[in-house]
């Protein structure tokens, strides 16, 4: 499913134009970019959370020169879905 597949079906369920749906969508995802930029988390309950993982320095190898590299320590986006979230899709198949 897509960003324009979501957004169409929200359209079509609560009665919204299109260009509404997909502003709103829009500025759901950047609230959510903006605020791990910031380092903050994003909790939405009954669905899950947006975190940040912290990746530890890590020694790496570049297999085309056969030489070692150190990967730097790094923050990444993680999402982890709700208990509820996580039950619902067990139970759907």
């Amino acid at each position: 499913m897509t960003k324009a597949d979501i957004v169409a079906k929200i359209a079509e369920a609560k009665g919204v134009e299109k260009a509404e749906v997909q502003a709103t969508v829009e500025a759901f995802m950047d609230e959510v970019k903006c605020a791990l930029e910031a380092g903050n988390n994003v909790y939405l309950r009954g669905f899950g959370s947006f975190i940040i993982k912290r990746r530890a320095e890590k020694t790496g190898r570049n297999i085309s020169k056969n030489t070692t590299i150190k990967i730097p320590a790094h923050n990444i986006p993680a999402f982890k879905p709700s208990k509820v979230f996580v039950d619902v899709v067990k139970e759907s198949k």
